[in-house]
């Protein structure tokens, strides 16, 4: 069918009215900020009985939305059921249901059994809220997402399979530093819920039981379960459901561009792959469970294994209660052999040992180490903790400490769960035996996001009680079992295990001195982008972006922190100096989020605050859904970048603006061109190398698009030369390989393969994946013109799996090995099959080498062996 232009999409809402007013004006504002049309009854008086007209009006609507909260609604005389459930019922099976459920204490026990029924419905996604503000924008996103997918179901074929093989997602698995013990029945267990094809596994239980470190093992030994790989998501840092999709992104190598939803781009790099995603700590972000249902729906082949203190309570959940280990039974005496069959006092020897070389379980020890792990109930977390002491305890002196100090402490936090109380008091048991000013550095570091170094310790450690002792004060914390080390990109780093973590954070604003550390914790983290942003511009870009790349976890608590304590000004120049990191990185979306949260503070911000949250907020919008608002939009970040002073970022968001006016409307590109040449020579005139490279880059792009390849030859000429001669990495490898491709559909072979050769060398300097991607594709080109077919299908197959992952794909005008290799697949197709099947299977690594010829190997050996 085609519609004429008044025929929009039709969005019935069902709610009570009432209860509900400011939540339906929410609703109707969402569905037409989409340019859709919203199916209410209060838009108009008709002279029909309400069931009738809600009956006719759900013929005529494609989206159902139910809002619910407490009432279940009037129920007519002789009528059994309420409207509310009447217009549930009478919406066609098939209708896709968007169902908003408000977070109260009380709900009348039919809307509650509505709402049981409702999630048992395939066609129907719900999600809490609790004002009418989130349900605005989550109407308005899940709108987006639904006309989304509906749109690429529409372009898909029919009754035809996929017939593309795509490299396996490589997991970056934590490997334990220490045996796992008594674990086994658990682990064959987890796994056997695995192999029934359970779409997601909840590993239950409370903090310090071992959950973490069973789906660890479980990702260790489930390759074979998962053939398409296995990847772990720590989620301890992430506190905002918002950021489940950034993160989950990041951590499976997806780039965020802006150019496409992130949940599109993840269920696209999922979809058809035998994958298991670990999410690990998932109770802070409980609420955005819903988003794994949305997740599986798409790529019904992914696995979700998920540990959490609380049960997530989505469709397609299986809960497995993660139990203590076992402990001798009291009511018998202990035994040597009967303290040998306990996996509590295994443990707790296995530890010791570690801690104090020849330390064992004997008939002299057995009570003592038995009357501990009853103790402590089996809790492998505090175990270990107590196992520690052993370097300067007896077992028996470690026993009578723990009966005495712990009916005390548990006393005093009786609102915590029996183990979450004996936990706590083994912390601070372990915590007691400190000095003072280990014990103060301690609740301190728990403002540090998963890891943190010397520097950074020391640096907030002026004025503290512990200044100047940082390095032996620190030891003795890694002594203790409280902080661990590990080296990364050869420098030593540091962590707390999150419950510890979360012990210390507690400690701190008891003693009424988190804000302070956290504000110590922002500015030193400034400093550091203050230091590395510089760099990202041109000479030293490869390495700070690496080094950025280890302190993101504290760069994103200190971005919160910042928002969080209303220094909306501080947090502003803080992610605007960012912006090339971002890119490169690919982390507009959490950006975003960011952004609109400081805008949403509603507190006063100078304009130049306000540019770069708009800017960012922008960004995404510019490739997804640009509209006259967005150009307008970053019209006024231009404005106010100017006013504020500026004129840099003033001339960035100028180009910004043309391209949002060239993502929107052919209608637009002489004033794009014409905007885009005065950005390029503002930004000349500023000294802003980068961004007048990026600049030419677009320049050069829309002249090719308009089919002037002179013209783009030379302006890719010049954004190179401009990078080259900054030291800009990253612009140098981007226009370099458009050049390429240039010379290549110009027939300059050989200057084209050395021209992608360099750029790949430059993309894994910068451990930038899409830019590996591209130098792939033109080797490709390449070998598929001097008719290797192998070596062209190996190749195509690598990128192609490369941009799967990340979920980048590059725009079909600026594509130039495809059509060689479909030339090359009808004169040799079993040499293009044969190299497909084998890029298939290439690592990274693997590919680059095929690429590159002997003598570059040497080149980029360490930069390879360091990703």
């Amino acid at each position: 069918m085609i519609r004429t232009p008044d025929q929009r999409i039709r969005v019935f809402v069902s709610s009570t009215l009432r209860e509900l007013a400011d939540e339906r004006a929410a609703a109707r504002a969402a569905i037409e900020r989409m340019r859709l049309a919203p199916v209410m009854f209060e838009l108009g008086a008709r002279p029909h009985p309400p069931r009738e007209l809600y009956r006719s009006y759900l013929d005529q609507s494609d989206i159902f939305i139910g809002i619910y909260a407490e009432s279940y609604g009037w129920v007519a005389p002789d009528e059994h059921i309420s409207g509310l459930e009447d217009e549930y019922n009478l919406a066609p099976a098939t209708m896709p249901k968007l169902i908003y459920i408000k977070a109260t204490p009380h709900r009348e026990p039919r809307l509650n059994d509505l709402i049981d029924r409702i999630r048992t419905d395939d066609h129907a996604a719900y999600l809490p809220f609790h004002t009418a503000e989130e349900l605005h924008d989550r109407i308005a996103d899940d709108l987006a997402t639904l006309l989304a997918e509906r749109f690429d179901e529409s372009r898909e074929p029919r009754g035809e399979e996929p017939q593309e093989t795509v490299e396996p997602i490589v997991g970056r698995i934590p490997v334990p530093y220490t045996t796992t013990i008594g674990r086994e029945r658990d682990l064959g267990a987890v796994r056997a819920l695995l192999s029934e094809g359970h779409r997601v596994v909840s590993l239950i239980g409370p903090g310090g039981v071992g959950k973490s470190r069973l789906a660890i093992e479980t990702a260790l030994s489930s390759s074979d379960l998962f053939p398409d790989g296995v990847y772990f998501v720590p989620l301890e840092g992430v506190l905002e459901a918002s950021l489940l999709l950034p993160t989950i992104a990041y951590f499976l190598n997806i780039r965020d561009n802006g150019e496409a939803a992130l949940e599109e781009r993840i269920a696209h790099a999922l979809k058809g792959r035998r994958v298991l995603v670990v999410l690990d700590n998932f109770e802070q972000i409980v609420d955005a469970a819903p988003v794994l249902v949305r997740l599986y729906a798409l790529a019904p082949q992914a696995t979700f294994l998920v540990t959490s203190r609380i049960v997530l309570r989505i469709r397609g959940e299986q809960v497995y209660d993660v139990g203590a280990l076992t402990t001798p039974d009291e009511a018998l005496p202990t035994s040597l052999e009967r303290a040998r069959r306990s996996t509590a006092c295994a443990l707790f020897a296995d530890r010791a040992e570690a801690a104090k070389p020849g330390f064992e379980l004997t008939g002299e020890n057995a009570q003592a180490v038995a009357d501990i792990c009853r103790r402590l109930e089996g809790l492998p977390l505090a175990i270990e903790l107590a196992a520690a002491k052993v370097r300067f305890l007896t077992p028996q002196a470690i026993a009578d400490r723990l009966e005495q100090s712990l009916p005390l402490l548990t006393a005093a936090v009786r609102d915590l769960p029996e183990r979450h109380r004996t936990m706590r008091a083994t912390i601070d048991w372990s915590v007691s035996l400190l000095p003072e000013e280990q014990r103060d550095l301690l609740d301190d570091l728990g403002v540090f996001a998963r890891r943190f170094t010397l520097d950074a310790v020391e640096a907030l450690g002026r004025g503290r009680s512990w200044d100047g002792q940082a390095v032996d004060a620190l030891t003795a914390l890694v002594d203790g079992s409280l902080v661990t080390s590990t080296e990364i990109a050869g420098r030593s780093v540091y962590s707390l295990l999150a419950i510890v973590r979360e012990y210390a954070l507690g400690r701190l604003k008891e003693r009424g001195e988190a804000d302070r550390m956290r504000a110590a914790h922002a500015d030193y983290y400034g400093d550091v982008v203050a230091r590395l942003a510089p760099r990202l511009n041109g000479q030293g870009q490869a390495e700070a972006v690496v080094e950025l790349g280890l302190e993101l976890p504290n760069l994103r608590a200190a971005v919160r922190h910042l928002i969080y304590t209303d220094r909306l000004d501080d947090a502003g120049d803080f992610t605007w100096r960012l912006l090339i990191y971002w890119w490169i990185a690919g982390f507009f979306g959490e950006v975003r989020v960011w952004m609109l949260e400081l805008l949403g503070k509603e507190q006063p911000i100078t304009q130049h605050t306000r540019a770069v949250a708009w800017f960012f907020a922008l960004w995404g919008e510019m490739w997804q859904r640009p509209t006259e608002q967005v150009v307008a939009g970053l019209g006024e970040c231009v404005r106010l970048f100017a006013e504020s002073g500026d004129d840099d970022a003033s001339a960035m968001a100028l180009a910004a603006r043309a391209t949002a006016r060239i993502q929107l409307s052919a209608d637009d590109v002489e004033k794009a061109e014409a905007e885009l040449t005065e950005a390029v020579s503002r930004l000349r005139a500023l000294g802003n190398s980068w961004a007048e490279a990026i600049a030419l880059v677009s320049l050069a792009r829309l002249a090719w698009v308009r089919g002037d390849l002179a013209l783009a030859l030379s302006r890719f000429d010049d954004a190179a030369a401009v990078a080259r001669a900054s030291g800009d990495i990253f612009t140098t490898s981007l226009a370099g390989n458009l050049r390429a491709r240039l010379n290549f559909l110009r027939g300059e072979i050989e200057q084209a393969e050395a021209e992608f050769v360099e750029t790949l060398h430059l993309s894994i300097r910068l451990h930038y994946d899409e830019g590996v991607a591209y130098g792939l594709e033109g080797v490709c080109a390449i070998a598929a013109a001097r008719g290797d077919a192998w070596r062209a299908g190996a190749l195509a197959k690598a990128a192609e799996s490369i941009r799967h992952r990340i979920g980048v794909f590059d725009a079909e005008a600026f594509t130039v090995h495809t059509p060689y290799l479909e030339a090359l697949r009808e004169s040799d197709p079993d040499g293009v099959a044969a190299g497909e099947r084998s890029g298939a299977d290439l690592s990274l690594a693997e590919a680059v080498r095929l690429a590159l010829p002997e003598p570059d190997l040497a080149r980029v050996g360490p930069a390879l062996q360091q990703w």
